[in-house]
């Protein structure tokens, strides 16, 4: 795509609704935005005429992307949970998952012993839960990362259900190929626009990208160095609290409601304590953890491990914004450091639901002044916890998490 030649295209073509329109019309109003809307944007940040040409040649609209919404058709919550950490959460923690990222964990261990040192004394951020993000994330950079960027961003920012966003991205990895940070032809991200071995969006490698090997580049693409680097700085600037750990498998007497989950609900452990939750190993907390502040996380309600997480469970969870991930990462990173095995309880059975389904039950709460943050399809903590006291105000057994048929 020429920039001249595309900016003698007609103004973008009045959004008509979507079954007005074919894929070819919609593709045309396509050009038109990138060269009108996003091109004038690019310009202001740096961005050359040359770069943004080479972007975006023979780019076209990724109609297989999830959460797509044509130009003129009413967003709405999506049906399926496309991404797996806002799903089942016995399938997260399958076998293969869990062992692969240990035992490949550990030879990177030994492998990168000397930069995972020198990290954790700059960051205070454990190795071994560099480890597990980056396991992870890509694999440790054998998982394959198909897509080019700019079809997925540009693709985003045009028709999804978070267009702000992803346009804000878009502009993000055009100052990345701006100013040469990836290799030639290495723009690739994950469907949702996750580059590299770390898999950080645009914005985040503006921020946190980090030179691991002392070439003067930070290549997240091919460096293991600079993406161990890069995770480590990344949850040092989000506030990665220096020994400390990320939190203890606990069991919670019937006597301790699950509506107790969450970060705004904290208190010393030695508290947590006294209400009667115990470490399932037997063994008391450290003492220096009892005297802080810890969380009940139940990320399955009653139908799952149960947990007392410290302020590193959310430092975690500012990488990935999902309870299940920064349980993963933890988890995984205790096995590759501790030896430590499965998790005590087991992963009970939950309903399959649509993410439509469940946003069905948050409105009907909101309806009912329950702040379950945001009627969006995922059962976040607070979405749990309000089930919860629902369930407790109508005599109901609390499980604290969906149910096909529940009807508040």
């Amino acid at each position: 795509m020429k920039l001249l030649a595309l900016m003698t295209v007609a103004l973008v073509l009045a959004l008509a609704p979507a079954q007005a329109q074919d894929k070819a019309a919609i593709e045309k109003q396509y050009q038109s935005w990138l060269v009108q809307h996003i091109w004038p944007q690019a310009r202001r940040k740096g961005v050359s005429a040359e770069v943004f040409n080479a972007a975006f040649a023979g780019v076209r609209l990724n109609w297989k992307l999830p959460d797509l919404v044509s130009p003129g058709t009413k967003r709405k919550v999506p049906q399926k949970q496309r991404q797996a950490e806002f799903g089942a959460p016995a399938k997260y923690f399958n076998r293969g998952s869990v062992n692969n990222a240990t035992s490949v964990g550990r030879q990177m261990a030994k492998k990168h012993a000397a930069v995972l040192q020198s990290v954790t004394r700059k960051t205070g951020v454990p190795g071994h839960v560099i480890l597990a993000i980056w396991g992870r994330e890509s694999g440790y950079g054998r998982a394959a990362i198909p897509h080019d960027v700019f079809e997925v961003l540009g693709t985003k920012a045009f028709m999804s259900t978070r267009q702000a966003y992803f346009e804000d991205e878009l502009i993000a990895a055009l100052r990345i190929a701006q100013a040469g940070h990836a290799p030639p032809g290495k723009m690739k991200s994950s469907w949702a626009g996750a580059l590299g071995q770390p898999q950080f969006m645009p914005s985040s490698f503006l921020k946190y990208a980090t030179d691991g090997n002392g070439d003067g580049r930070a290549d997240i693409w091919g460096s293991e160095a600079d993406t161990i680097a890069s995770i480590g700085a990344y949850l040092d600037s989000h506030g990665w609290v220096a020994g400390r750990d990320w939190g203890f498998e606990v069991t919670v007497p019937a006597s301790v409601s699950c509506s107790l989950e969450g970060p705004d609900q904290g208190r010393r452990i030695s508290e947590w304590e006294a209400l009667g939750i115990a470490r399932v190993s037997g063994r008391a907390f450290p003492e220096k953890e009892r005297r802080a502040e810890g969380y009940l996380l139940m990320p399955a309600g009653r139908n799952g491990p149960a947990f007392i997480v410290t302020p590193n469970f959310y430092v975690l969870k500012d990488y990935n914004m999902s309870d299940l991930y920064a349980l993963f990462v933890g988890h995984v990173g205790d096995r590759i450091a501790y030896g430590v095995k499965d998790f005590s309880a087991s992963w009970g059975a939950v309903d399959r639901m649509y993410r439509s389904d469940i946003a069905a039950i948050q409105k009907v709460l909101i309806s009912q002044g329950h702040d379950v943050g945001g009627a969006d399809g995922l059962p976040g903590y607070k979405t749990r916890r309000s089930i919860g006291r629902w369930q407790e105000a109508n005599g109901q057994k609390a499980t604290c998490f969906p149910a096909r048929g529940m009807k508040p």
